[in-house]
């Protein structure tokens, strides 16, 4: 009897001693990953507390089709309107020549109305009116946009204003009211160059822009 407890006291201190070994070792090595106070935050906790760099002002590079003189008017409007994106700005611009194109060809005054300013759309339904009153209509297509470059840009006040020259390919055929060809051919695309300016109040929710007027490139 007093053997076999001699032998479990043995066995119990063996077992003490092994648990507390790996214990003891495990608590080292946790206490070696904690970070100091004054470390360097890599945590994402530390990192949220630590000083945020500067905004960086804007750059404009080559790529960005701004001619330079324009540039302080588009420094001015990406100051007032942070959100703004110069290169984006151009793929949206070249996004709403094709609808506004193929809604006057259309007669579409609806989407007109959404997209051009009050003088604008006047022009563009007087087009369209004398159009279906001779009994006309439109039979363009627009092949592609060349290029997209910034002719000028200014702020004024709360108003931001960017001129765009538009080069694009279109083959436009008039028909009479019996469908018969009056001029044009669809065979033969002709470069159309277009000024179209841009206009939007930097603070309002609406995102969009709208065309302010319209010219010869």
């Amino acid at each position: 009897m007093i053997t076999e407890i001699v032998i479990l006291a043995m066995i119990a201190a063996f077992l003490g001693l092994r648990l507390y070994s790996v214990l003891g070792r495990r608590s080292e090595h946790e206490e070696e990953v904690v970070p100091h106070r004054f470390e360097r935050a890599d945590t994402p906790a530390q990192a949220e507390n630590a000083p945020r760099p500067a905004r960086q002002p804007v750059v404009l590079r080559g790529n960005d089709n701004a001619a330079p003189a324009s540039e302080a008017g588009v420094r001015a409007i990406a100051a007032a309107s942070p959100g703004f994106d110069l290169l984006g700005f151009l793929e949206g611009a070249k996004g709403a020549y094709a609808m506004i194109l193929e809604a006057f060809w259309k007669g579409d005054k609806d989407t007109l109305r959404e997209l051009t300013d009050g003088d604008v759309y006047e022009s563009f339904a007087q087009a369209i009116d004398a159009r279906e009153e001779a009994g006309e209509t439109l039979d363009n297509r627009l092949i592609r946009i060349e290029d997209a470059t910034v002719r000028s840009a200014d702020l004024d006040g709360r108003i931001a204003r960017i001129a765009v020259l538009f080069v694009a390919d279109i083959a436009a055929v008039t028909r009479s009211a019996e469908g018969n060809v009056v001029a044009g051919s669809l065979d033969d695309a002709i470069e159309s160059r277009d000024v179209w300016t841009f206009r939007r109040n930097v603070d309002a929710a609406d995102p969009n822009w709208v065309l302010d007027e319209t010219d010869e490139g």
